[in-house]
This record gives structure tokens, C-alpha cells and sequence, in this order.
């Protein structure tokens, strides 16, 4: 439906096509698109299941109307409409229910919009002029087609240690500040947080992509993603504590190949504990934020996940994250001892700023987006700033001159090094 990147062929389709339940809605329709110069007879009778009997045996418009008003079940049917809707067709729907939660749960399952009925011309109007300007939209492969994608993978040494928090933050940082398309995957599936922080209802996609693996392409993609703004997609989930996740990972593995088909960016915040049962996932990541504490126990784990990633993971550059850093003696493991513990660095550290945490929590916005200009993040920024570099095609300084062409791999590598000196 709804699709947020442009799908090839959508030029050729039709314009509109509606499926009414009554006449007076039919005749509201037929008024407004008349005005719009788009063909009155593509407004048919019948409602959601003849719009899915037709779309069945033909190609999708640019803009499809369908009406729930007889429908019992409207988010399994509109489930149904998914199965035949191609990628890119923005669907606007009609019932009788006022019910917010209904409302939400349309939006989330890739619906454009919802209007109440009986329908208003104006309310009709508006929704169409919406659709037609996401039509002309940039789309994000336009962009993709400029530059490679990149695979980050945030992981917490820690329950607690904040790697939530980074992954989120690093996602508004590559799409507000990079303009890069962004996707944001929660693999936390009971209890992720990505979507809470940008102040999102998470949907149910996750959830049906680990149920369903087979049906996971880009049409299903499109559906299930949330989006935070232009340039940034979320996809997570908050399934019941009583629904226990069984899979082998084919679903996240095939919802990776997905996004590096239709992003620029695909930053997966990743539970440590998925590293055991999952290995597979950090096939195809360039680069690793592993987020920590200056804790004895964060210590310990710290260097324990280094070595896996060295043995299971070499082609991926690790960037070592103290998150929460307390000023003085305060820390239960002073910096010096961390890094003598661990054998290397700290590459970045945050200082813990209780306020400013409680502001973003508060707007319902990253921590990045909360504290731009803040001493506190500009660690954070720098990081995203240089792994943006890192990953661009375009000349970017990395170290005073242009980086042309080599790898992700063999740029990022080369920011690792030449990173100023930590204090």
C-alpha cells in the first residue's frame, strides 16, 4: 500500500479507483474526482471485498478508495487487500466506526487515511490532495540509486546499558542530519522501545513477518514499516509477554535482504542474547556500535562480545560506546581500568545528563533530536557524523582530505584510526 520508496511502473497505472458501499457515497466520490479530471467510472459499488476481488485480476492504481462500511472485520480484510495491492498504491478508507484505536490500527497496517461517514467533500478533497502529494514525493530509492547501503548494529554489553537509546538516536541522526533513508529495526520484539522513543505506535508487522516468513517482500515491507518522518522507518513490535517468539531467523534474515533493497541506511538495534540464537545476523554488518557501562560486569561482557565478533563476525568494524559516563570517581570502574580491562580504547563516551534524558522521554523525541546543540550528545553526533563519512560515496572528509571510492569496510576502518584521541 502506502509504499515509502518509488516502485518502478507506477506511471502506468490508473490514476483512482474506488469501491463504495452506497450510493451517496459513490455520488460524493464521483464529485470530487470529477473535479481532480480523473474518470467517474473507476467509482464502483461493492466495498473492501469487491475491491479485492478486482485488484485480484488487475493491476493497482495510484490511489485506491475502498469502503469498510460491511465489512465485520475490517483489519483482516484490509489484511486480504494487502495480499493483492501492489507496492506504491496509497489506500484511503471509509466506515461507520468512530474509534480511535480502530483508526491507529488501520494507519499502522499501511492504511493513508481513514474518513468517517457519511463522507463530506471537503474531508474527501483534502484526503486526495494528501495522496497526490505523496505521489509526488522523492521517494527513497531515488536516493538509494546515489549510494550504497550500509548494515549498523547496535548492541548493549548490558540489560540497561542505553543501546536502545544509541541505536535510536544514530537513526534520526543518518536521516535528519545525513538525509539519508533510514530503517530502524527493533529486534526486542516483547519489549523494544525504538518506536516508543519516536513516540510511534508499533503495529503488528514484526510480529506477522516472524509468523510468516514466506510472505516477507517489499509489498509486505511497506506495510509493515512505520514511519517517523521522510527519511526514516521504524519497524518494531510489542508482542504479548504470552505469545513465546519461535523461529529459526529466516524472517529476519529475509527482512534484512528487504531493507538493503529499499534503504540507504538499516541500523538494527540488537539484543546481545540473539547473538546465541542467531548468529547468522551479523552476516551481512558493516559496522558495530557495542554500547557499555563502566561497570565490572560490563567489563566482563564487554570483553566477551568483543571476541565473539571477532571470531564470528571479522568483517565488521567495532566501535566501543561507554554510555552513561559519570564525572570523577563516581563510576564503578574508572575509564583508565575499563580499557586496561577490555585492551583497548573507549572510541566514544556519553556523559549522563539526567535531565536531558527526561526532557526527550517527555516530547516523546531521540535524545538526539532532544538535545541538539548539547554538549552531551555532540559525542554521539560526531560518531554519526563520521559514519556517515564512512559510508558515503561523495567526498567527505575523513581525514582533512576527499574520500574517494574503497569500501565501507575500508572507510570505516580508516575513521577508526585516525578518530581524534580520547582524553
Amino acid at each position: 500500500m502506502n509504499a515509502p520508496w518509488k516502485v518502478a511502473g507506477t506511471a502506468a497505472r490508473a490514476p483512482f479507483f474506488a469501491f463504495c458501499c452506497d450510493d451517496a457515497s459513490a455520488e460524493t466520490l464521483r464529485t470530487v474526482v470529477d473535479d481532480l479530471g480523473w474518470p467517474q467510472e473507476n467509482v464502483y459499488k461493492g466495498g473492501l471485498r469487491q475491491g479485492v476481488q478486482t485488484l485480484a485480476v488487475s493491476s493497482s492504481p495510484q490511489v485506491l478508495f475502498v469502503d469498510l462500511s460491511e465489512t465485520s472485520d475490517p483489519l483482516g480484510e484490509i489484511n486480504s487487500l494487502a495480499e493483492v495491492c501492489e507496492p506504491g498504491t496509497i489506500v484511503i478508507a471509509a466506515g461507520q466506526i468512530n474509534d480511535v484505536r480502530l483508526y491507529r490500527d488501520l494507519l499502522a497496517s499501511g492504511i493513508h487515511d481513514y474518513l468517517l461517514k457519511p463522507l463530506a467533500v471537503d474531508a474527501v478533497r483534502d484526503a486526495f490532495a494528501a495522496a497526490q502529494t505523496m505521489l509526488n514525493a522523492p521517494r527513497f530509492t531515488e536516493a538509494a540509486t546515489e549510494q550504497p547501503h550500509a548494515a549498523l548494529a547496535v548492541i548493549g554489553c548490558r540489560g540497561g546499558a542505553g543501546a536502545s537509546t544509541i541505536a535510536t538516536s544514530l537513526a534520526w541522526q543518518m536521516s535528519e542530519v545525513g538525509k539519508r533513508s533510514t530503517a530502524l529495526l527493533d529486534l526486542d520484539v516483547h519489549f523494544g522501545t525504538n518506536a516508543l522513543a519516536l513516540d510511534l505506535e508499533p503495529g503488528r508487522g514484526l510480529v506477522d513477518a516472524i509468523d510468516n516468513p514466506s510472505r516477507i517482500d517489499g509489498l509486505f515491507l511497506e506495510r509493515a514499516l512505520v514511519r517517523a518522518s521522510d527519511k526514516l522507518s521504524v519497524l518494531s513490535a510489542e508482542a504479548p509477554i504470552s505469545n513465546p517468539i519461535v523461529t529459526d531467523g529466516a524472517a529476519y534474515y529475509q527482512l534484512q535482504e528487504e531493507l538493503r533493497g529499499a534503504f540507504e541506511m538499516s541500523i538494527m538495534d540488537l539484543p546481545r542474547a540473539m547473538l546465541i540464537q542467531h548468529p547468522h545476523l551479523m552476516t551481512e554488518v558493516q559496522a558495530v556500535v557495542l554500547v557499555t557501562e563502566l561497570t565490572l560486569a560490563a567489563a566482563r561482557d564487554t570483553i566477551r562480545l568483543l571476541s565473539w565478533l571477532r571470531t564470528n563476525a571479522p568483517q565488521a568494524q567495532v566501535c566501543v560506546l561507554a554510555n552513561r559516563v559519570h564525572l570523577g570517581a563516581q563510576q564503578e570502574v574508572l575509564r583508565k581500568d575499563f580499557e586496561g580491562s577490555i585492551e583497548r580504547k573507549i572510541d566514544v563516551a556519553i556523559p549522563y545528563d539526567h535531565k536531558l534524558a527526561t526532557q526527550a522521554a517527555k516530547l516523546g523525541k531521540p535524545l538526539a533530536a532532544a538535545g541538539k546543540g548539547s554538549k552531551t550528545i555532540a559525542p554521539l553526533a560526531d560518531l554519526a557524523n563520521r559514519l556517515l563519512a564512512a559510508t558515503g560515496e561523495d567526498a567527505v572528509p575523513l581525514n582533512g582530505a576527499a574520500a574517494r571510492g574503497g569500501s565501507l569496510l575500508a572507510r570505516f576502518t580508516e575513521f577508526m584510526a585516525k578518530k581524534p584521541a580520547q582524553k
